[in-house]
């Protein structure tokens, strides 16, 4: 048993890993497809053969990297990564969604937890502190640089 890669169209690889699980083969176990790999699926399958067996009948599907991989290879794409991830406290953000959107904005406190950032609105007449999701948050200008 090993992970493997298949190589897909570009935006397909939700469809592709959806339409393998569907086919359900026993000897396939799961299916990936991480948003930073793009293009590419990964497979955890018994063998290679019968894998490509079942990507034949999969549109989108274009070919099977040859070798294979081992969980700890691919273990860091199972664990989502958190949003607040790369931003630091008094770091010049845009709010991209909610009620303030398209405002900047000052990190004042990150809540790792939650994943969730307080910031402090830039052309408010008083400071407001408000606490937005991290998804929420695009940063413009990072004192670590």
């Amino acid at each position: 048993m090993g992970m493997y890669a298949v190589k897909t169209t570009a935006s397909q690889e939700r469809t592709v890993a959806d339409m393998i699980m569907e086919r359900e083969a026993e000897d396939i176990h799961a299916a990936l497809a991480p948003d930073s790999l793009t293009s590419y699926v990964m497979v955890e399958a018994d063998d290679h053969a019968i894998l490509e067996r079942v990507l034949d009948e999969i549109p989108h599907a274009r070919n099977l990297v040859p070798g294979k991989s081992s969980i700890a290879e691919v273990e860091h794409f199972l664990s989502p990564k958190p949003d607040v991830e790369g931003i630091a406290e008094s770091d010049i953000v845009e709010l991209v969604a909610g009620p303030f959107k398209g405002e900047k904005a000052q990190v004042q406190r990150i809540d790792e937890g939650k994943d969730q950032v307080t910031v402090e609105l830039y052309e408010a007449t008083v400071p407001i502190p408000v606490t937005v999701r991290g998804d929420q948050i695009r940063v413009l200008d990072s004192e670590e640089r």
